[in-house]
């Protein structure tokens, strides 16, 4: 699995695609403004931005509680890093009991419960950061790693606080690079062609959530009216706009995107597929305009 720069542990992240991206950039000649609408964990933009492939990100999410973590890197770092520092234990180890362990769990997500409805909440950030760090697969509304018995993997095992400390203050340097904002993503698409100064010179990834998976791994998922008003929103995008979306792959999303003449099948990895761990199918489509081309582990079909 490739290194992230995002803190957070993403299901379906796409920093698999990151070199794919980089050389679709390049293609396409933009180094200006990089934009995803669904940024969730965020790992490509942040990446994107550390090695200086575009000027700017723009990050979006709809998920308060998504939204809430990156206002806090971008405005509130300290505070942010206190509260981890105060967590009773590490990847390394705990002092404390598996049962002590577990009860700070469930601390943390009622705090979450009691927080999750305000974006600028500093504890909705760190109880929702816990949370994506102690539970299986990063999801937020699942259950804690090694369970409640806790006798094979303890739950502590994906919490650094010195890694997690680190990239917070490689992300909070770039803030004047960055963007961020809560806007529920369908409304948002119309007003990105005003809020760019150079069209040409702009990338969007669509990376919506899953259709089949979506409300089992994110807070903020999508019925099928939202991904056919999404589908509808996108192929009438301006242009000059370069865009590309990735979903998994169904009939359904097959169906909406029909009409695109770019339109391909990729394989990708996740975490989260328990059951049928390793390749993954998944659709990518394009915008007439943007060129795009298989890369190194990216092989467009």
């Amino acid at each position: 699995m490739p290194s992230t720069m995002s803190p957070l542990r993403y299901p379906g992240g796409k920093t698999q695609l990151y070199s794919f991206i980089c050389n679709s950039l390049e293609q396409n000649n933009v180094d200006g403004t990089y934009i995803e609408p669904f940024a969730g964990g965020a790992g490509l933009p942040i990446k994107l931005l550390v090695n200086n492939k575009v000027k700017r990100v723009w990050i979006n999410d709809f998920d308060k509680s998504i939204y809430s973590i990156w206002y806090s890197i971008l405005h509130y770092p300290s505070d942010l890093k206190n509260l981890i520092n105060s967590v009773p234990f590490d990847y390394s180890g705990s002092s404390h009991s598996d049962d002590d362990n577990l009860k700070y769990w469930n601390e943390i997500k009622l705090l979450h419960d009691k927080k999750k409805s305000n974006p600028l909440s500093i504890l909705n950030a760190f109880s929702t950061l816990m949370l994506n760090r102690l539970n299986v697969s990063g999801i937020i509304n699942g259950g804690p790693i090694g369970g409640k018995l806790q006798n094979k993997t303890k739950i502590y095992v994906r919490f650094n606080k010195k890694t997690l400390c680190k990239k917070i203050d490689v992300i909070n340097k770039l803030k004047d690079r960055i963007k961020l904002t809560n806007l529920d993503a369908i409304k948002m698409i119309s007003s990105i062609p005003n809020e760019v100064s150079n069209k040409s010179n702009t990338f969007i990834f669509f990376d919506p959530p899953y259709f089949k998976q979506g409300k089992n791994l994110y807070m903020s998922f999508f019925n099928y009216n939202d991904h056919k008003t999404l589908a509808s929103k996108i192929m009438r995008q301006d242009y000059e706009l370069n865009w590309i979306v990735t979903y998994d792959k169904s009939d359904e999303i097959s169906i909406l995107y029909k009409n695109l003449k770019n339109k391909y099948e990729y394989f990708i990895s996740y975490s989260a597929n328990n059951k049928n761990r390793g390749k993954a199918p998944e659709f990518l489509f394009a915008s007439e305009n943007t060129k795009i081309e298989s890369y190194e582990n990216i092989i467009l079909e």
